[in-house]
């Protein structure tokens, strides 16, 4: 696709068309999945924007050509395009992991075959109309729309795909992962997680209202989401309380409304899984304090979920454990850093933790102490760049800046290299 320079005046033709475009993206994701529209312009929108400035940044700071070092004047280190990549994308946040793998393997020089979800195909439509409209030379970027079985297994499996890239399940992770091990392909996996907002009894008065809103924001409907909230023993019976108080003014709507609610998950199938969890978590003896099955009150028909905490949650129940993938909070009682450590850890996966506290020494003995890919503090959010990705089976690899580029990268050492 041409040199550095030229693979640049692309992206940056994308980026402001994308732009110019951003509004019908977000109806596009608000009509296929369910998020409300104010939230799919902004949000859910945005974040491709986000993404793509973001990689541009990195891009222009990135050093394909690099000396090894000091100490060995001839060798000289290359970053080249592992070549055709393919893209496999989820429904939760459409755009958001289309650019987080599309744009760093432009900008590198892959050439790629990009299969949205089924159940979200229109986003990544537009998205392909956007590439044409920037000029992308034909054959750079190729769009293939299936299902998992019928495209995602010929393209994890074909021997001329160099490079698989999947956003999703731990499940169909490991699937992909077992089709592309004959032609010993790259495997670059984002899957699932079950992270824990772990409330300190110092934490600032919002924590755990803003860990409920998070929870429950994209209609729980986020790998990342802070679905275990572990609460400080002498702060636990306040908390509760305060969680409850925040589900209940959760306000439940339709899509299409504008406004800041929630709106419904995407399928009959993920609403169902989501009921069943629920009845779960009454069974398992959990303390249903806020919502429970069924659909809010006001709303008869459509894949409605109440917005729902379970108090007195065990580590050892199917809540606490299991991806749940809507509004869904367990709320866990614990003593002292040792015990929320162990409980936080207590699970296959490791996306994303969280801390509260206002001691600050506190907060960064536990950041370093959590197997996970990322930890963010106090509700700070991490920098434009930062990586993402986990430990365990949230899977492997990173996207984002710096770490997204070189995703899609080769390296190669080369000694005895003159000056030219």
């Amino acid at each position: 696709m041409g040199g550095l320079p030229e693979r640049l005046a692309f992206v940056e033709k994308l980026a402001n068309i994308y732009e110019a475009r951003n509004d019908e993206m977000g109806e596009a994701m608000s009509l296929e999945m369910g998020a409300p529209i104010s939230m799919a312009k902004s949000s859910q929108a945005g974040a491709g924007s986000w993404h793509i400035q973001n990689f541009i940044r990195a891009f222009k700071h990135f050093e394909f050509d690099r000396p090894l070092g000091n100490h060995a004047p001839n060798d000289r280190i290359f970053y080249e395009p592992i070549g055709v990549c393919g893209l496999i994308t989820p429904w939760n946040w459409p755009m958001n992991q289309v650019t987080l793998k599309t744009i760093p393997a432009m900008l590198v020089g892959c050439t790629m075959v990009l299969k949205p979800s089924e159940i979200a195909p229109l986003s990544s439509i537009l998205f392909a109309q956007m590439v044409d409209e920037a000029g992308f030379p034909a054959g750079v970027f190729n769009l293939v729309n299936g299902n998992g079985p019928g495209v995602g297994t010929q393209l994890s499996g074909h021997p001329d795909v160099e490079m698989i890239s999947f956003t999703g399940s731990a499940r169909a992770g490991s699937a992909i992962s077992k089709n592309a091990a004959d032609s010993i392909k790259r495997v670059s996996l984002e899957l699932g997680g079950k992270g824990a907002n772990i409330v300190f009894a110092d934490a600032d008065e919002n924590a755990v209202k803003r860990g409920v809103q998070h929870c429950f924001g994209n209609t729980g409907q986020s790998c990342n989401s802070p679905t275990r909230m572990l609460v400080e023993q002498s702060y636990y019976n306040d908390a509760v309380e305060i969680a409850v108080e925040a589900a209940n003014s959760t306000v439940v709507d339709i899509a299409s409304k504008e406004g800041n609610h929630i709106g419904p998950v995407v399928s009959q199938l993920q609403y169902d899984k989501i009921q069943a969890y629920i009845e779960k978590g009454i069974h398992e003896g959990a303390r249903l304090v806020a919502g429970g099955t069924g659909r809010p009150q006001d709303l008869n028909r459509g894949y409605f979920v109440r917005p729902t905490v379970f108090a007195d949650v065990t580590n050892d129940m199917a809540i606490a454990q299991e991806e749940i993938f809507g509004p869904v909070l367990s709320m866990i009682p614990f003593d002292g850093e040792e015990e929320a450590v162990r409980i936080a850890n207590d699970t296959v996966y490791g996306l994303t933790n969280y801390v509260q506290t206002q001691d600050d020494a506190k907060a960064n003995r536990m950041a370093r102490r959590l197997r996970s890919g990322m930890v963010e503090i106090n509700g700070t959010s991490r920098g434009a760049g930062a990586p993402f990705g986990g430990y365990k089976q949230s899977g492997n690899g990173r996207e984002g800046g710096m770490w997204g580029l070189e995703d899609f990268l080769e390296v190669k050492s080369v000694s005895g290299w003159s000056k030219e």
